[in-house]
């Protein structure tokens, strides 16, 4: 395990990073606390020290398997949690992004994780609601009170973080150093602004679902048969139906595990892991203690430069305007003329 820096921080965290929604039984896919605990070991024995969390998942049962498992190396660990999704449905202010949802619920955590401070506290998701100075401001008197080192944002639009990130440096506020987003071979979609916005403001992107709920492990392509996968949590995943094009991905996915001798998770999570656009540091989450090991391999090995082609090639996305236009050369011959081939754009962060 290496380690990088936590965007504009000056943490370092472990260049995977260890997410817990499968911690606990409650919502019908995780599991009991004796093999969460072997998973939580197998991680920091292979040099993990960032752990992620939220307040929701599995009701508690994860900070509260996590306020045991930390305990006697808390000091080293990089501990996050996250706030914003309702835990008390017919509370109208138990959810959302205010302050008041932000102190009931940072307060809630620290008690269930058995802490005094977490090391990241993650907006969860945005709420269209709650002014961006409320949030930022509140955020940053959680820092100053000692509660939070550093702070993230998930699930935002770019244009949230990046005017939340200005108006914090404007105003002396604590700025978002990470973000963790929706990203692996079938969702590219955050590549239109997200990466651009994370190199502009030195941030991080931890993404969520690295292995698109389990289409990239090499159990789901065309040829397994089909009632294994009528089970699955896949088939009934929210996250979007299995088209062609997400099978094509997936198979290129095994095809090119078989050919370099890893496996299909591997190859994904490498594939993340090698992005030269950002600082990229994969959650990866496991059930059993063999599926967290089977994910640790990604790290002893590299893609090559022509399976990262193919992967980019087969997985390619059209950008949304106006990406399609900025990143066209036709654009670029408007502007330039006919030296825009020969201009050295090194400021270019696309």
């Amino acid at each position: 395990m290496r380690y990088k820096l936590f965007g504009r921080s000056g943490m370092r965290v472990s260049e995977l990073c260890l997410g817990t929604m499968t911690f606990g039984e409650e919502t019908g896919f995780g599991a009991g606390q004796d093999e969460c605990k072997k998973v939580f070991d197998a991680f920091l024995e292979a040099g993990g020290n960032f752990i992620d969390t939220a307040n929701m998942y599995s009701k508690g049962t994860s900070e509260r398997m996590l306020s045991e498992f930390i305990a006697p190396e808390r000091e080293r660990l990089v501990l996050a949690t996250k706030y914003s999704n309702n835990m008390v449905s017919d509370d109208p202010n138990a959810g959302g992004n205010h302050r008041k949802n932000m102190v009931q619920a940072l307060e809630a955590s620290l008690k269930r994780l058995g802490t005094d401070y977490v090391d990241v506290y993650w907006v969860h998701i945005w709420d269209f609601t709650t002014p961006i100075d409320e949030v930022m401001r509140a955020l940053d008197d959680m820092v100053r009170a000692g509660k939070i080192l550093h702070v993230g944002i998930s699930n935002a639009p770019a244009w949230v973080v990046s005017a939340a990130n200005t108006l914090a440096v404007e105003r002396g506020w604590t700025p978002f150093s990470a973000m963790q987003l929706h990203y692996n071979l079938v969702e590219r979609s955050i590549e239109a602004d997200f990466m651009a916005l994370a190199s502009m403001q030195d941030m991080v992107i931890t993404p969520w679902s690295p292995l698109a709920g389990g289409l990239l492990t090499g159990k789901f392509n065309r040829d397994v048969d089909e009632e294994a996968r009528k089970g699955s949590r896949l088939a009934t995943t929210r996250w979007g139906r299995i088209t062609d094009k997400k099978l094509d991905i997936a198979e290129k996915v095994t095809e090119i595990a078989k050919e370099i001798g890893q496996t299909s998770s591997q190859v994904a999570l490498r594939w993340l892991c090698q992005n030269k656009h950002a600082v990229v540091i994969p959650l990866v989450g496991a059930r059993t203690e063999k599926q967290l090991k089977d994910n640790l391999g990604c790290l002893e090995f590299e893609l090559g430069e022509e399976h990262i082609k193919a992967l980019n090639e087969i997985s390619a996305v059209t950008p949304p305007y106006p990406a399609s236009l900025l990143l066209n050369p036709y654009a670029a011959r408007m502007m330039h003329g006919e030296v825009a081939d020969k201009i050295d754009n090194h400021h270019d962060i696309r």
